[in-house]
């Protein structure tokens, strides 16, 4: 962490955040702790667990006891248990030793509270002007560390309990394999304003952005009073309206109906295999193979429990564009809000099903560094951006991941990208010789390459169009055996951080892939050496010291000016007005950024 001081004389300690970059004071570089509700969260399903296995093992007793007419025959078995003593919970009643027990039970839980407290005053973080930090444990201490300038999202998510207490839980998203930082949990309204502090800081904006005088300190004093039950009343209606929304926040381009989101998941792959498994074990049982019941039921009980699950986790979906990102909330019990800021897509793959062809609809999968551990499933739900959509919320969407194309670039990757290929046709596709490598699709087999951008269009039955960033790019490869070698074909790979999209295209003209290779080569190089978008705000013009976090800082690519054609003159090109907070303007190699 550096140890430099901060740029003006503050009474905040040594590292602390510039106060103008920060709203919560939590984000003062001191050490706080996690709200005290947090061990409830954390240890009390532990309890709860505890506690069911007890019931479980006490059901026959629980009914003779309270509800004796539902079960007449259990009270004699009971009563004989008892007088046995046969386990623990019988050898105290039969040896009367109610006191013992109710004092062993009151020392127990004695115990676990303890722990629990320890752990969370163990439990400290804090936000620096270069890291967020955590340290916890109480035998053995850990201390985790994120720094800023790597910050690739922030998430939060809200499971239905927490937010029923109104708390929230915040992960930092690291570079790396398990590189994420939680802070679980905290309040939303604090979680709300630490999110805003950390991304404000990873953007590299060092400008005044004035606040209210007091304002940390009024909604930390608004936070003690509120009651508890007004804010379990506050959050069930939230699981019914929706989850709120911060007052600067914009609204959703896409929205996407129960209807069709239910549709989407009826008219898919998996759906057709249930029904083929479902008419198996039908057919099967009834000539006598019994088995098939026993072996295929479990699996449609966990198909239909996953069928479920991914429609309810994609309702009240909504994504939009803030100051620092794109803000993509899911969910109805657990909600999960992440911003995504700009230039940490890797890689974009539009899809479209053949089932969903005949209704028009598409769906977006990004990949991204999730700083989670491999084996951790959960990540799928931080890479699907958009889940159905039709052709115009794709190019919604498109304009929020990729602000830097202008709109008839965006316009033609919509055309023939993803419904081509057209009687227009820029893409290269695979040559006509190699049309026994891919024979369905080697029509539509092809690439094409920008300033910005690598295509790569491939698929009939499911039509898939890959968008790589060049600044995003790893490397490049090429791939040919010896079938292709025989027919002058080559395959190409491009390489960027592991997710869902794999940028692969087949069959193309070697001589053609030899040329993008080279191209492509220049062109990542070009863009990486232009790229500002890790620090995405730290060239604002300082007149923005004035401005205020508002939806109003924001604006799609559509509504930035196009930069004047060649040979227009010098009055013209001053007209062009600065594009919008999140953006930045990309300069042709060698023209002077000053």
């Amino acid at each position: 962490m550096s140890t430099l001081p901060p740029p003006e004389a503050t009474p905040a300690g040594p590292g602390a955040p510039p106060p103008q970059l920060v709203r919560s004071p939590l984000s003062d570089g001191e050490w706080h702790r996690l709200h005290p509700l947090t061990p409830l969260l954390r240890g009390g399903l532990f309890l709860i667990v505890v506690i069911g296995i007890v019931f479980a093992n006490l059901r026959d007793r629980l009914l003779y006891i309270f509800l004796p007419w539902l079960a007449p025959g259990v009270g004699d078995e009971v009563v004989e248990w008892e007088q046995v003593g046969g386990d623990p919970i019988d050898f105290i009643i039969a040896n009367n030793l109610y006191v013992l027990a109710g004092v062993a039970v009151l020392a127990v839980l004695i115990v676990l509270v303890a722990v629990f407290y320890t752990s969370w005053r163990f439990h400290t973080f804090r936000i620096t002007d270069d890291d967020v930090e955590v340290r916890s444990g109480i035998l053995f201490r850990t201390q985790r560390r994120a720094p800023l300038d790597r910050v690739q999202g922030v998430n939060l998510t809200r499971p239905m309990i927490a937010r029923l207490l109104g708390m929230a839980k915040l992960e930092v998203v690291g570079a790396g394999t398990d590189a994420n930082v939680k802070l679980e949990y905290l309040s939303t309204a604090n979680a709300e304003a630490v999110r805003a502090d950390i991304l404000r800081l990873a953007s590299g904006r060092r400008l005044a952005m004035a606040a209210g005088p007091g304002s940390g300190a009024a909604s930390r004093q608004a936070g003690r009073v509120a009651s508890l039950s007004q804010t379990v009343g506050r959050e069930i209606t939230g699981l019914i309206e929706g989850p709120e929304a911060p007052v600067a926040e914009r609204e959703s381009v896409v929205h996407i109906p129960v209807g069709r989101l239910v549709a989407s998941h009826v008219l898919s792959a998996s759906t057709l295999g249930l029904l083929f498994a479902i008419i198996a074990i039908v057919i099967g049982v009834s000539q006598g193979v019994t088995w098939l019941l026993l072996g295929f039921v479990p699996a449609i009980i966990g198909f239909g429990a996953y069928w479920v699950r991914s429609i309810v986790r994609s309702l009240r979906y909504s994504i939009a564009p803030t100051p620092d990102g794109v803000r993509i909330t899911f969910g109805l019990f657990t909600t999960i809000t992440e911003i995504v800021p700009p230039g940490r897509v890797h890689a974009v793959e539009v899809t479209q099903g053949v089932f969903w062809r005949p209704a028009g609809w598409w769906t977006i999968r990004i990949n991204r560094l999730t700083g989670r551990s491999a084996a951790d499933t959960t990540t799928d739900q931080f890479t699907t951006v958009l889940p159905v959509g039709t052709a115009a919320d794709v190019e919604r969407v498109l304009r929020l991941l990729q602000p830097s194309l202008p709109d008839d670039e965006r316009a033609l990757i919509v055309r023939q990208g993803m419904f081509g290929p057209t009687d227009d046709d820029t893409f290269t596709n695979t040559p006509k010789r190699a049309w026994w490598i891919r024979p369905f699709s080697y029509r539509r087999n092809g690439f094409r390459l920008t300033d910005d951008v690598l295509l790569m269009r491939r698929g009939v039955v499911w039509r898939k169009l890959v968008i790589l960033p060049l600044a995003r790019l790893q490397s490049f490869g090429l791939h040919q055996g010896p079938l292709d070698r025989a027919s002058r074909v080559t395959n190409v790979r491009a390489h960027v951080v592991t997710g869902p999209v794999s940028p692969f295209l087949a069959a193309v003209d070697r001589d053609a892939a030899l040329a993008l290779f080279d191209d492509v080569a220049h062109g990542s190089v070009r863009a990486a050496l232009v790229d500002r978008t890790h620090r995405w705000a730290e060239d604002e013009p300082e007149a923005a010291d004035s401005v205020s976090l508002t939806p109003e800082v924001y604006a799609p690519a559509a509504a930035v000016p196009a930069p004047p054609a060649a040979g227009a003159d010098a009055q013209a090109a001053a007209s062009v007005p600065p594009p919008p907070a999140g953006y930045i303007v990309v300069p042709k190699p060698g023209e002077d950024r000053e």
